[in-house]
């Protein structure tokens, strides 16, 4: 199932929960990030305001299985705040320009499940783009996942070199997304589980 909360629509109170759950266990047990943590459970930054959008994809129970969030760049955003530098030019910005950030797969995932939950998230973030006006992604990533990014098959774009920071390769990227997104990802082999694709038909 997929869950979207923003201005317009809000998932359940569990399924924001274990997403946040999911958020410490990924990035600060496993990753090692110092970030802060509410209650000894849950990843929660000061971007995590009103103005931030979630896309969470979660079973039946609300378990979590992969999530992301979204930061408008007319506001404060972590490219614009932290890692301008990493951009050749000012980073993208507007109201149809999106950041991409703390992109979750749940840690209890076997790998086919992770494949499987990525390409599906990849594939809820271009639709959910078509829907609301947004033309344009920007993200920070280690390089391993910025190498997979600019390989699915939609048109990105790396915004600079990539450097390292705090013992960490990183690298800003820009995605455009058009009309011809989603049949681009799935030309590449990146597309939504069956049921997924059902429950949006």
């Amino acid at each position: 199932m997929l869950f979207t909360h923003d201005d317009e629509s809000a998932a359940s109170d569990a399924v924001m929960r274990a997403m946040f759950e999911a958020r410490k266990r990924v990035f600060v047990d496993l990753l090692g990030w110092d970030l802060p943590v509410l209650a000894g459970r849950y990843e929660i930054d000061q971007y995590d305001d009103p103005h931030a959008r979630y896309l969470i994809l979660a079973d039946t129970d609300q378990n979590h299985l992969a999530s992301a969030r979204l930061l408008p760049t007319t506001r404060p955003h972590i490219l614009g705040d932290l890692f301008a530098g990493l951009c050749d030019a000012p980073p993208p910005s507007g109201p149809s320009t999106w950041e991409i950030t703390r992109f979750c797969l749940d840690r209890g995932l076997r790998a086919p499940e992770r494949r499987r939950w990525r390409d599906a998230l990849v594939t809820a973030l271009a639709h959910y783009a078509l829907e609301h006006g947004i033309t344009t992604y920007t993200g920070v990533a280690e390089q391993g996942w910025l190498g997979q990014i600019l390989q699915f098959g939609w048109h990105a774009e790396p915004l600079g070199r990539p450097r390292t920071i705090d013992g960490m390769t990183l690298g800003a990227l820009r995605i455009e997304i058009t009309p011809e997104t989603p049949k681009l990802l799935a030309a590449n082999g990146i597309h939504a589980p069956a049921e997924l694709e059902q429950e949006a038909a």
